[in-house]
């Protein structure tokens, strides 16, 4: 049972530290000098808004950064009601509540990773043309297994 409450344990902790770091992260999509994250385009010199970020054409790259900070905000809670349930609950009783709220992360991730890969292309810059994918888009989609099997655990 020991085991059991550990693997449980890292995963959260694991599921949170990918979460941050796709969501803060700037490498969501990668050309040479200029890399793309959620709310910046930056060279190797400074950062600037991506253009017409705000507008009702972008309302998809809202969508993804919303959904990727509540992913991260659920996962992060999910951890705390597990600290929580751990000490709270009678021996024995399940951990539905923490299951939910990370299952809950899990289904955000997916939805936002899902939409930038849909969507990603059309919001780029001429400086982002033939640009890949970057490790952050790439975490993003590794954290949502592992929210995923953290709520199943």
């Amino acid at each position: 049972m020991l085991v059991i409450l550990a693997f449980i344990i890292l995963f959260h902790i694991t599921s949170a530290i990918l979460l941050f770091i796709a969501t803060i992260n700037n490498a969501w999509r990668i050309k040479g000098d200029f890399s793309m994250d959620l709310w910046y385009n930056c060279n190797s010199t400074a950062c600037y808004d991506i253009p017409k970020s705000a507008t009702y054409d972008a309302a998809y790259l809202q969508a993804v950064q919303a959904t990727m900070i509540l992913a991260t905000i659920l996962c992060c809670v999910g951890f705390f009601v597990f600290i929580l349930q751990l000490f709270r609950l009678k021996q024995g009783e399940r951990f539905v509540f923490t299951a939910i709220i990370q299952l809950l992360s899990a289904f955000c991730v997916m939805t936002g990773a899902s939409i930038y890969t849909a969507e990603g292309l059309t919001f780029n810059g001429q400086e982002f043309k033939n640009a890949e994918y970057g490790y952050s888009f790439v975490v993003a989609w590794v954290a949502f297994p592992m929210t995923l099997l953290s709520g199943l655990m």
